[in-house]
């Protein structure tokens, strides 16, 4: 029996989990949430797996009816979630009854909002994942975003249910960042000391052109060794590509999986989620950091996304 109407798409929603990991060898990158740490978040407060599949609204929120009861969590960018008209508090676990709507409307902050339901939503898994890779029309519902009159299955509800609030303090500690901290790309000797000093010292701005597979950035160009040649090569999630234009791109979720720019940079894995949540028009900066210390704040994240200090009291 199918659980949830869509009674409003949003802007763009799809169904993403944390991802398919392994087949870039195959041309099919990992897709999953823009924000997984949102995600995992929503997930746990509800009681599920990390990687449960929910539903990732961007921009713009919809309007979700709810054929049985269910708990849920709102969790990322603030979409001014409600209940029935009544406001709904987020990163919180709240229990909605049969034929209540979930509406969400426009960010006010952030770019994407995560609805986690107890149980996760029911899809077909495509090489072992539920998301959604719109470029190539795979996984997630039908491969493609959501549309009014779809109807969503869900898996079995927890009949334990626990209030859960996520603590003010972690929520605090986990915003996204305008400073991004990166660590040296594939390529980064092929551009002089003044070509990072205007990557480093410079404010991007997000183009409209941004989407899954690519954060595209506008600001002064950045020059390349012009004597350099490459041939494609593989590419990964959050490397920095610097084209002729000197515009650089951040290779997103859904990337392509090789690429022949050079590449100045790749964003630190403990940052990927603050990229998640970048909406057309924010302006960033980038901050240049050592490996060793790119490996000392992935494992502070983690310890912190598994601590009991997680929730509050």
């Amino acid at each position: 029996m199918s659980a949830i109407l869509v009674q409003k798409p949003g802007l763009f929603t799809t169904i993403q989990d944390l991802g398919r990991e392994g087949f870039g060898p195959m041309g099919v990158s990992a897709s999953g949430a823009a924000d997984p740490i949102s995600l995992r978040i929503g997930n746990r407060l509800v009681g599920n797996p990390a990687g449960a599949a929910a539903l990732e609204m961007t921009l713009v929120g919809g309007v979700f009816t709810f054929e049985r009861a269910a708990v849920i969590a709102v969790t990322g960018a603030d979409f001014s979630p409600s209940v029935d008209g009544i406001p709904l508090p987020m990163w919180t676990s709240i229990k909605i009854q049969e034929k209540q709507t979930v509406a969400l409307g426009a960010s006010r902050s952030g770019a994407r909002a995560y609805l986690c339901i107890q149980g996760g939503i029911a899809v077909e898994p495509f090489l072992g994942s539920a998301s959604t890779h719109v470029l190539s029309g795979l996984g997630g519902f039908e491969g493609r975003a959501l549309r009014n009159g779809d109807r969503l299955d869900l898996g079995a509800p927890n009949p334990l249910f626990r209030k859960e609030t996520l603590s003010p303090k972690v929520l605090e500690s986990l915003q996204p960042r305008k400073l991004i901290r990166v660590t040296n790309g594939t390529q980064s000797d092929w551009f002089a000391n003044s070509s990072w000093n205007i990557f480093c010292e410079s404010t991007f701005r997000i183009t409209e052109q941004s989407n899954r597979m690519g954060t595209r950035l506008e600001g002064p160009p950045i020059p390349v060794d012009p004597s350099r040649e490459m041939i494609t090569e593989g590419v990964s999630l959050g490397a920095i590509q610097v084209p002729p234009s000197g515009q650089p791109i951040i290779l997103f979720v859904e990337q392509q999986t090789t690429g022949g720019y050079p590449k100045i940079a790749n964003v630190i894995s403990a940052d990927m989620h603050s990229v998640g949540q970048l909406r057309p028009r924010d302006e960033i900066r980038f901050e240049r950091i050592e490996m060793n210390e790119a490996l000392s704040l992935l494992i502070r994240q983690e310890a912190l996304l598994g601590s009991k200090e997680l929730f509050q009291e």
